[in-house]
């Protein structure tokens, strides 16, 4: 499988009793197929999974499937901690018509470099999917460093790695010394070097609630290689990416984000609470001004190509 563009970790709407809104996760899924994304993941960090029962994630991977129906690829998150459930995340993902799965390290145990490449193998013997390494040690505990990657690396199925340890020395070693596995941006506030350094796509928690604007920074980047543009957009995207990546509200700035675009989002699951209304007021101008601000780059570059061709054609 060909990891390339935009891929959402789509967000789990609730109910006001924080039951899932299994009608608004269908609708959450149709809005990023049709503002045109790359693939969707299912049971990522910005799906809450880890507040879900082991029946909740199972049922919505199968209702991704069958609402994706084969239009785009489906990426199945399998995390846990013991490898036995890794193991079984997987072959249910796999048996309910998921394209690969995404796998990191499991958390709180904090294996080896050996013992978690022993993991990751067990997975992709089982499983025998393509996978989406997930590299994020400030959840999870456990960098993938270059020990693993040796291990690890010359496995057919391993064939993209989400990077969200926020170490450009790390994107750094990927990009020159294992170009064989896809690098795809996890951080979102290093978008743009992750695209001038070969990323090939952007895993992309805020591209449930503004994908357009990720997808522009990836025309701009990686299709038409005009980083001068794609420089102008993600300088638009930073205040945002920055509330993101440090302001400690990951998950529940997004879900506003969809809440202010008019999508289903709901609350967030314990541990987690919801932002105060100074939070969401600063998240709701962020947006906006970002979203006008990208609007009128591209609209600006459009009229200059449109200026361009008339001068051609005098």
């Amino acid at each position: 499988m060909k990891f390339q563009g935009i891929y959402p970790p789509v967000i789990t709407p609730h109910k006001e009793d924080l039951s899932i809104d299994r009608d608004g996760f269908v609708t959450m899924i149709e809005h990023l197929i049709d503002a045109g994304v790359h693939g969707i993941i299912v049971g990522g960090t910005t799906g809450e999974y880890y507040a879900q029962s082991k029946e909740e994630r199972v049922e919505l991977m199968k209702l991704a499937s069958t609402t994706i129906g084969g239009r785009l690829p489906l990426i199945v998150g399998v995390g846990a901690i013991r490898t036995e459930d890794c193991i079984e995340y997987g072959e249910l993902a796999r048996e309910n018509g998921a394209d690969a799965i995404l796998v990191n390290a499991p958390y709180y145990a904090c294996p080896t470099q050996l013992e978690l490449a022993a993991h990751v193998l067990a997975v992709d013997r089982a499983v025998n999917l393509p996978i989406m390494l997930y590299n994020y040690p400030g959840r999870t505990g456990t960098l993938m460093d270059a020990e693993f990657f040796d291990r690890v690396g010359h496995s057919r199925n391993i064939s993209a790695i989400k990077e969200s340890s926020g170490d450009i020395n790390q994107m750094h070693m990927l990009a020159r010394d294992y170009p064989h596995i896809t690098l795809l941006c996890g951080m979102d506030d290093q978008a743009l070097e992750f695209f001038a350094w070969g990323a090939q796509g952007w895993v992309c928690g805020a591209g449930n609630c503004l994908p357009k604007e990720h997808l522009a920074l990836y025309q701009a980047c990686f299709v038409e290689n005009d980083f001068r543009k794609g420089r102008r957009i993600m300088s638009a995207l930073l205040p945002l990416m920055r509330v993101l990546e440090q302001g400690g509200k990951f998950v529940q700035s997004i879900k506003y984000g969809c809440e202010l675009a008019g999508l289903p989002a709901g609350g967030v699951r314990r541990p987690l609470k919801d932002m105060t209304k100074e939070q969401k007021r600063d998240v709701e101008v962020v947006i906006r001004t970002l979203k006008t601000t990208i609007a009128n780059i591209q609209d600006s570059q459009a009229e200059e190509g449109d200026s361009n061709v008339v001068a051609l054609n005098a």
